[in-house]
């Protein structure tokens, strides 16, 4: 799936011409290596890093959908890694 209609579908951005005016200026990652392609093609198990709203937001990719639905079904399709910490240790999972 291009990584901008993702970025809409899973409610990051309201509209695809942000969501593509983002990319295009090279602010995503996907797995860690830059990109400026809007159609960049992404699925299940990569790590989106990109800013928005003020801070840098760190996800991993769980799911696809063929439309931009509820907020509900929107939060099924990610990981936010940004919150998530291991009990013992408190690191992120990506230490």
């Amino acid at each position: 799936m291009r990584l901008d209609k993702w970025l809409v579908q899973a409610r990051f951005f309201k509209t695809r011409g942000l969501a593509c005016e983002l990319v295009e200026s090279g602010r995503v990652r996907v797995n860690g290596q830059r990109t400026a392609k809007p159609a960049y093609a992404i699925g299940a198990g990569d790590v989106l890093t990109f800013p928005q709203g003020g801070r840098i937001r760190l996800v991993r990719v769980l799911g696809l959908t063929v439309r931009r639905g509820p907020a509900s079904e929107a939060a099924s399709l990610y990981l936010d890694l940004d919150t998530v910490q291991t009990p013992q240790t408190g690191a992120s999972p990506l230490d």
